[in-house]
């Protein structure tokens, strides 16, 4: 592999586009030196923000498009209107042309989705590819999938993502064989619909090399890490993303109210400023920023929409180490070794291009 990690960035996606993207291209690239970027967009725009960042333009070569893929654009209206010609279709295409190792956007999850699909195509032996993010909790970070893509999983998908985001725990957290769990109602055998059943059976019965399979989980297993990798499909994993986010904009507002109560808890904040802080480091959506879609002929990462400069640059990171540590061949290696499950679940998931991974 190249010296080089090439990255190419939709530079107009997201809420923010240049003002955000750019900055935060600027911070991963101090953090990883070796990166090279090609950055789609309104070049105008782009060439007036790299004035201010001269580190970034000798490390960049921007491409104009003049077409940018709307936050609420359906998938069939970026495709219709956005193929070959968008930011975020050109930055795709650099990978699949080779130009690129790695794309990253912010822009509109289904379309991002959609788009890669069709110009990536999935791996040889999976059916449709799966998002995974970065979950913090109370021992480190889990990786969960699927947090989006689809809507329903047969028992053989539900295999494939195990072994996809095992191979993907191998890179982030250095495990040779991470713990896998299948999310449930319980963690019963007799529990949870068939194809979970199912898929529990394929993986209890396999000594994959790659994983080591745990059992089911419940939903409070996820926050307290007690497996490496949580798997389930995507209507599931969708909700429990946005109910975390959704509780810990809670508990932040629960602990802004009560410091504020009164003179006497303004005292106790004060005298406890660093478990507060250390507290809000732990919280901040920002340094698990970026979602990995797995079962791609190429890396694709999606960004928080509405993140800042240092949450884009997470997303950059988790690119970059995705490619720098092969990603794509890890996956590749687990497939071979991955059980088989009869199709006995239904027949076909539904693409959950309208559902928005934080975006």
């Amino acid at each position: 592999m190249s010296s080089t990690v090439r990255i190419a960035l939709d530079v107009m996606g997201g809420d923010h586009g240049p003002d955000v993207v750019l900055p935060g291209a600027e911070i991963a690239l101090t953090r990883h030196p070796d990166i090279s970027y090609l950055l789609f967009g309104d070049a105008g725009r782009i060439n007036d923000i790299l004035k201010q960042h001269p580190r970034l333009a000798a490390a960049s070569t921007v491409i104009h498009t003049d077409v940018v893929v709307r936050m609420d654009d359906k998938p069939s209206q970026a495709l219709r209107h956005g193929r070959r010609v968008s930011s975020m279709w050109r930055a795709i295409d650099a990978v699949r042309l080779g130009e690129a190792d790695c794309a990253v956007s912010a822009g509109n999850t289904g379309a991002l989705m959609a788009m890669a699909k069709v110009n990536l195509k999935t791996m040889a032996g999976i059916s449709r590819p799966a998002i995974a993010c970065l979950w913090p909790t109370t021992r480190g970070e889990s990786v969960v999938l699927d947090v989006g893509a689809s809507i329903g999983a047969t028992a053989q998908h539900l295999v494939d993502m195990a072994v996809m985001g095992a191979a993907m725990a191998r890179i982030v957290f250095d495990i040779e064989r991470p713990t896998v769990g299948l999310l449930n109602v319980g963690v019963e055998e007799i529990k949870g619909v068939e194809e979970v059943k199912e898929a529990a059976a394929a993986l209890r019965g396999t000594g994959h090399p790659g994983l080591s399979y745990h059992g089911f989980v419940e939903g409070d297993d996820i926050g307290r890490g007690t497996v490496d990798v949580v798997v389930t499909e995507g209507f599931s994993g969708n909700i429990a993303l946005k109910t975390a986010e959704g509780t810990a904009k809670q508990v932040a507002e629960f602990l802004r109210s009560a410091i504020n109560r009164s003179f006497m808890a303004k005292i106790g904040y004060l005298l406890a400023r660093g478990a507060f802080r250390a507290l809000r480091e732990k919280l901040d959506p920002r340094k698990s920023n970026g979602g990995v879609f797995l079962g791609l002929n190429g890396v694709v990462i999606k960004s928080h929409g509405g993140t800042d400069a240092e949450g884009f640059a997470s997303a950059v990171d988790i690119g970059y180490d995705m490619v720098r540590y092969q990603l794509l061949s890890r996956i590749e290696a687990g497939m071979n070794d991955r059980p088989q499950v009869a199709a006995t679940g239904p027949a076909e998931a539904t693409v959950s291009g309208e559902l928005q991974v934080s975006s």
